[in-house]
């Protein structure tokens, strides 16, 4: 569970000892589990990252909602939405170096909808990896209206790292360079950290990592 979940989590357990101590059981019970619902939601596993440089791993869990390549090879998007049953831990796609983080304010609609992307409040952290340039937007959904990035810019970052969660429900965009292959098709479910996205076209000796 991430350390941001123990105030909610803490408040729940005191609100139903208070409860219990008043002999008002149900709205102690009631507590007792939005405090198991906010630590169930919270919840931070840890990953098996696979080997190799040359994959990109998903940086979220969830439904893959859009897939889209550039003409001529130039990059693509996976958009990834996040529902409340989800991990909403953010990791990193590749290992590289984190060259700028750039919050946008903005609107608050569902995180599954065609232009949540681009209209909603999103954090974006570019990464500079191998083959190029990879951006991992945070965007914050209907429900979710709080966004936090662990990483500043001029930080190393490694493959499978936690760089940020989204809270309640959310979307989180990855653009590719050019050359990367994308090998996830709409409406998959991927997993932070585990899930090959993408495949980079790396020299043999590099493939490994």
């Amino acid at each position: 569970m991430i350390r941001a979940a123990w105030p909610y989590v803490i408040s729940m357990g005191g609100a139903a000892l208070f409860f219990f101590l008043l002999q008002l059981p149900l709205p102690g019970v009631a507590a007792l589990a939005a405090g198991a619902a906010v630590g169930l939601f919270f919840r931070d596993p840890e990953r098996r990252i696979p080997p190799g440089e040359h994959l990109v791993v998903s940086p979220a869990d969830g439904r893959v909602v859009e897939v889209s390549t550039a003409p001529g090879g130039d990059g693509g998007k996976i958009a990834i939405f996040l529902s409340l049953f989800n991990v909403h831990v953010n990791r990193s796609p590749v290992s590289g170096t984190i060259r700028a983080v750039t919050y946008r304010a903005g609107t608050f609609r569902p995180a599954f909808a065609a232009d949540a992307g681009s209209r909603n409040e999103r954090n974006t952290l570019d990464v500079e990896g191998p083959g190029g340039l990879f951006g991992v937007s945070q965007i914050a959904g209907l429900v979710a209206r709080r966004i936090r990035c662990f990483k500043k810019s001029g930080e190393a970052v490694a493959r499978g790292e936690r760089i940020g969660y989204i809270a309640f429900g959310s979307r989180t965009e990855l653009t590719l360079p050019p050359g990367a292959e994308i090998v996830v098709k709409m409406g998959e479910r991927v997993r932070g950290a585990e899930t090959v996205v993408a495949r980079l076209l790396l020299p043999a000796g590099k493939r490994d990592g």
